[in-house]
């Protein structure tokens, strides 16, 4: 007798992704809106007490401060997005399908990555 492949996680199982996902998605838009905080604040506030040199070093290092801070932000964005993807994956029925191979995709590769669409086999022979 063959065993058959799974083709598919259960709604036992996506359940404990949507939760996964929810609580990461739940943290990761607190850290976005302290990032966002965070340059509101630096915009708002400027060094101008400071005189020469002094200021012109310290207006380049908040601007690459600053610049840092925007790519992070734009990272967690990005981050965001990819998991209400995969909430919608969920929903749709596709999650946890790898878009290479069809097959599904480990369990442990999506507790650590839970928006990955690939299979660790597939995304190391993307290389």
């Amino acid at each position: 007798m063959a065993i058959e492949e799974k083709l598919r996680y259960s709604d036992e199982e996506l359940k404990e992704f949507e939760i996964l996902i929810n609580e990461k998605l739940e943290v990761s838009r607190k850290e976005l809106s302290y990032m966002s905080d965070t340059l509101r604040r630096t915009n708002e506030t400027g060094t101008d007490t400071t005189i020469g040199n002094v200021k012109a070093m310290e207006d380049g290092a908040e601007t690459m401060e600053k610049e840092s801070l925007h790519q992070l932000a734009a990272r967690q964005q990005k981050f965001i997005k990819n998991l209400e993807n995969a909430l919608m994956r969920i929903k749709n029925g596709t999650y946890g399908i790898c878009i290479d191979t069809g097959k599904l995709i480990a369990k442990e590769r999506l507790r650590a990555v839970p928006h990955t669409m690939q299979s660790i086999e597939a995304k190391m022979s993307r290389r």
